[in-house]
């Protein structure tokens, strides 16, 4: 049992830390509204106009949105034959997944590009979604297949006693169970797509009305280098959709970290 003074001590490293993680987003907020010298909101209208954000934005949420729910859904899957059915050379399967985790986006991504480019994918939507999914799922299989391992066998053998079958088992009974595992691999999914900035600069070369939101962002940088609050504004901007996701799933989100899904 830890005594007040410890009590006292973790709680002060925990807000000096806080204090080091938040101060960088405190200078972006104080150097997009122009402060302290002035209250001036006219530089999120200036760089939303200037700096096609609205478009960006538009393309990250199609990309992100798209690439969540084919990636979660197919790793529910996967997971879940991994962890629950006993088939040959499953263990094979997995170290593929695994494998996933392990290749950079540096190493693959010219290769893919020209991969792409010969099926006609580079320059759409096809080309940004699928690479993510299959990245993704990488993740989310193994993330998943830890949670389905840590259900209790007895449990599944219960709604196959009942009747159920491995569909009805997987979507009505350990589906939900898992919500707080779920939730978190698409809170991380969500965030990793929406901040992805290496593949749409390759994949979306010659299609400026394609650009993603971090894309969008660097080109807007380049454009203006020495006005800072615009800079600030526009970064807050492209932040703010995945600040909110969080905000909303925060809960879950800590639930399914400390929950034991990642237990094997």
């Amino acid at each position: 049992m830890t005594t007040r003074g410890e009590r006292l001590f973790n709680h002060a490293l925990l807000v000096v830390f806080a204090l080091i993680a938040v101060f960088p987003m405190i200078g972006i907020v104080v150097q997009a509204l122009k402060l302290p010298d002035d209250l001036d909101f006219s530089s999120f209208e200036v760089a939303w106009r200037e700096g096609h954000f609205a478009t960006y934005l538009r393309n990250s949420v199609i990309v992100t949105v798209i690439t969540v729910v084919v990636a979660t859904t197919l790793s529910i899957m996967a997971g879940y034959a991994l962890g629950t059915m006993r088939f040959r050379g499953a263990s094979v399967v997995f170290l593929l997944f695994l494998a996933g985790l392990t290749i950079p986006t540096e190493a693959i991504v010219v290769p893919l590009y020209f991969d792409l480019r010969s099926m006609g994918l580079d320059n759409t939507y096809a080309g940004l979604i699928l690479p993510q999914v299959a990245m993704s799922v990488a993740f989310g299989t193994f993330w998943m297949r830890a949670y389905f391992r840590s259900v209790p066998p007895s449990l599944v053998e219960a709604a196959r006693m009942d009747g159920a079958s491995s569909w009805t088992t997987l979507w009505r009974v350990l589906v939900p169970m898992g919500r707080p595992a779920i939730l978190t691999m698409v809170v991380l999914t969500t965030m990793w797509t929406w901040n992805e900035f290496l593949l749409p600069l390759v994949i979306v070369n010659s299609d400026e009305a394609l650009r993603t939101a971090p894309l969008g962002l660097s080109f807007f940088q380049g454009a203006h280098k020495t006005d800072y609050s615009l800079l600030m504004a526009g970064a807050l901007i492209i932040a703010a959709p995945i600040v909110i996701v969080y905000v909303f799933l925060q809960r879950q989100f800590i639930a399914g970290m400390l929950s034991g899904a990642i237990k094997e």
